[in-house]
């Protein structure tokens, strides 16, 4: 009898481990329309006037009236809004496409997997893999606004993580964000406080402290770890936010606010603004809904991780960007 619970147990923890990587990818395709949060779009602004919504804007252009140049020139209307852009996979594991709903074998890149670190018992870090997409949601439905607001970019995967060595090791990634040496430094991680206050009690982000992410932390290095866990859907949105700023360096992001010169054409913005992004959690269960169902870069997450990571079913996240534009509609 003793060995038959002995061979019971072996085959019980087979079972278990093979649940366990069978479930590691939580992929389910993105439902466009019911995980959505529609909430977020506002607030929408013509001119420096608030038209509709309550949640913190960026500032806009003083004059309802905007020109773009051109032969003719252009007149339209400055009008502002929030967009869904841009949507990032945080995956525990190599080729897990969770917004997407499938598993890709990667070959040799499979090596790359998330882990948490620890020291003295405690968990201190964590390593994710990251898919960038385009995501022009609203250019999809063709609502809104004419097409002179709208992005012209179609669906399309931007960026594999898996693919990037910089992305997986800090001191490499140096190349491209040298100047992550200044700021790794107790004084410029303290600063990091008051955008936390800021970004968490409703307002935005201070972009002045290009090198902050809240309440997260420091948004160097630029790369798949969070080095402060204390969660999963905290460390994804650490990595969701490295992950905007490493595109602002690469050039594939552009300032979409605020400015009259991005009325008519984005800005090229090496530096991230982080003021014009807000953040929304898909996966493993969207947030659809409420005050902090978009928050801005670095607010704390406290408000929406309850009952959304759980063994097994919820290891990986996605996110759903937002992003402000002004645009000059005719």
């Amino acid at each position: 009898m003793k060995r038959l619970f002995q061979i019971l147990a072996f085959a019980l923890s087979l079972t278990v481990i093979g649940e366990e990587v069978w479930a590691k990818c939580n992929a389910k395709f993105l439902n466009p329309i019911s995980e959505v949060c529609w909430d977020c779009i506002f607030p929408i602004s013509i001119g420096a006037i608030r038209v509709l919504g309550s949640r913190p804007d960026t500032s806009n252009p003083s004059l309802p009236v905007c020109i773009c140049p051109g032969v003719p020139p252009r007149i339209g209307l400055a009008i502002g809004l929030w967009e869904p852009a841009r949507l990032t996979d945080v995956a525990n594991e190599a080729g897990c496409f969770v917004n997407m709903g499938f598993e890709a074998d990667l070959g040799l890149f499979s090596v790359g997997k998330s882990s948490v670190t620890s020291s003295g018992g405690d968990a201190t870090g964590s390593k994710w893999q990251v898919h960038y997409y385009y995501y022009p949601l609203i250019s999809w439905l063709g609502t809104v606004v004419d097409g002179l607001c709208l992005e012209n970019t179609t669906f399309d995967v931007a960026y594999i993580s898996e693919f990037d060595p910089l992305w997986q090791d800090p001191e490499l990634n140096n190349i491209v964000n040298p100047e992550a040496i200044l700021f790794a430094n107790p004084v410029a991680l303290a600063a990091c406080a008051a955008d936390c206050v800021r970004s968490s009690s409703g307002g935005l982000p201070l972009d002045q402290l290009f090198w902050c992410n809240g309440c997260q932390g420091s948004l160097y290095p630029i790369t798949g770890d969070s080095n402060a866990h204390y969660g999963g859907v905290q460390a994804s949105e650490t990595v969701t936010a490295k992950m905007i700023a490493r595109q602002h360096r690469l050039g594939l992001a552009r300032n979409t606010s605020s400015s009259s010169q991005a009325l008519c054409t984005p800005d090229i913005a090496p530096i991230i603004k982080k003021s014009q992004y807000r953040l929304q959690l898909t996966r493993p269960r969207a947030v659809t809904s409420g005050r902090y169902a978009c928050g801005p870069l670095g607010s704390s997450t406290q408000m929406i991780d309850s009952m959304r990571e759980y063994p097994y079913k919820g290891e990986s996240f996605g996110w759903l960007m937002w992003r402000k534009r002004n645009c000059c509609a005719l």
